[in-house]
């Protein structure tokens, strides 16, 4: 499938870089070419900037009533649309055809979701107690926000931005990856055909050293939020440092995945498959290393290599698979050196562990469970981002509390045990922004974020309009 010449979306136009940048956009499951995006550099930065200044200037002035009708029109049009997009999700990031749909279902659940919610933000009256003066804690917009996204989830994050940005007033720049830009660039041609008002939304990619630090170092901006890796986002803070800018980072994890032997053992394979596998390992709170308690450890790996060896590998083309491919050649290199790293030092691959037959074009990696694995190897000390599931063995609470906090990330982790006590203690005593025991819930009404190096802020949930308010006091004499 062929996704054509696709152009940025500035000032409400949709237009050609201004120095005729141009890339073309691979397919990682078969490697072949499926769009030709518009590739901005510095001037279109600014073009950009701009742009969303003027459209600031509009949008704020704006009743949350009439910011609500344009976000519902856009909604309309997305799922109008819903066919050519899940097909451009597909083929740039090789979901499955599944997989597709939870990036639709999450910005249209956020475009709905954030009217509502910034309809509950009310001013704050804060009591005199001399009588002598009114004061009112009110919330305005903060101004241009630029939002910096990861390519895993192309258009759920977009969701996750344009929600809460749009409803509180902001106007809004989208850098997508430059790996994953396809849908995004369509979404743009939405916007575009819908009217949406000029310089509210822009888009557009390129270069990251041209495109976001133009957009970074610049003076407009009042929020940058992004996406991304942590080695990215230590980057951006650096960058935004020329302005005093809010900030909101969703960055990496090297989630904890602790199963007891009291667990509902079913309940914590079937997710430890999801949790894993799904998008390929390419999640940012997907289970990176798994404890399991030494009294179930046989039994338990035994049946999740089993349930491993019978995913079906294919993707969006096939509805009946389970997983699909790697987004790039380089992170289908990282999961064989983090296989021959863990080998070397001693593990046992028990499935997977290489480019499976029949695939060698495109991005594919088996998935793959390694045992006796020990805390030096890759597998343990880094974020995988991939379909590799490392199984240690643990005996006592402490022990495997202290593994699943060694870590400099802070984002997700897991907790399977019927212990209510032990539920209690490993609630407050794991470094991560999220808990989850027995199971997995998360929504748009839901915070998602982060400590530690894992990010700032949240997304998700009447917590993400933070990021776009500003709080401001008004004293009135009386």
């Amino acid at each position: 499938m062929n996704f054509g010449s696709l152009k940025l979306y500035i000032g409400g136009e949709l237009v050609e870089a201004t120095h005729g940048g141009k890339k073309t956009i691979l397919c990682p499951a078969d490697e072949k070419p499926i769009a030709e995006v518009a590739w901005a550099d510095e001037a279109d930065a600014l073009k950009a900037l701009k742009a969303a200044q003027l459209g600031f200037k509009y949008w704020s002035a704006l009743s949350l009533s009439e910011r609500s009708e344009w976000m519902s029109k856009l909604r309309n049009a997305i799922l109008e649309n819903e066919t050519r997009l899940r097909q451009a999700i597909i083929h740039e990031m090789g979901k499955t055809y599944e997989g597709s749909y939870e990036d639709i279902e999450a910005i249209t659940n956020a475009l709905a979701f954030y009217p509502k919610a910034m309809a509950d933000v009310k001013d704050e009256s804060i009591p005199d107690p001399e009588n002598t003066h009114r004061h009112v804690m009110v919330h305005q917009a903060a101004g241009v926000a630029v939002a910096y996204l990861a390519w895993n989830f192309p258009l759920l994050n977009v969701g996750f931005k344009i929600g809460p940005a749009l409803a509180s007033g902001c106007s809004l720049i989208i850098k997508p990856s430059e790996m994953s830009p396809v849908s995004s660039y369509i979404l743009g041609e939405i916007l575009h055909q819908i009217n949406f008002p000029p310089g509210v939304v822009n888009i557009l990619t390129g270069p990251p050293e041209k495109v976001a630090t133009t957009m970074t170092k610049s003076n407009i901006p009042s929020v940058v939020t992004m996406i991304g890796s942590t080695k990215t986002g230590k980057q951006v803070i650096a960058d935004s440092s020329s302005s005093i800018k809010k900030l909101s980072m969703e960055l990496g994890g090297n989630a904890p995945f602790m199963v007891f032997d009291d667990a509902n053992i079913a309940a914590a394979l079937d997710l430890a498959i999801g949790i894993k596998f799904g998008n390929c390992g390419q999640i940012c709170v997907a289970a990176n290393r798994f404890f399991v308690h030494e009294k179930i450890y046989d039994d338990f790996l035994k049946a999740y290599v089993d349930r491993v060896k019978k995913l079906k590998l294919g993707f969006g083309k096939d509805s009946n698979s389970d997983m699909g491919p790697l987004v790039n050649r380089q992170g289908q290199k990282r999961m064989m050196e983090i296989v021959a790293d863990a080998t070397a030092k001693g593990a046992k691959i028990e499935t997977g562990g290489k480019i499976p037959d029949g695939y060698e074009k495109g991005y594919w990696f088996e998935p793959t469970v390694l045992s006796n694995v020990t805390t030096d190897m890759l597998a343990y000390q880094q974020e995988t981002f991939g379909p590799i599931a490392p199984i240690f063995k643990f005996k006592t609470e402490d022990e495997v509390l202290a593994l699943a906090n060694d870590t400099e990330y802070g984002l997700a982790s897991y907790l399977f045990t019927e212990d209510a006590e032990r539920q209690i203690r490993f609630a407050n005593e794991l470094q991560f922004g999220e808990v989850q025991i027995n199971g997995v819930k998360y929504a748009i009404y839901l915070p998602h974020g982060g400590i530690k190096n894992s990010g700032i802020g949240h997304d998700c949930s009447t917590l993400a309009l933070d990021d776009y308010l500003i709080k401001k006091r008004v004293t009135t004499t009386i």
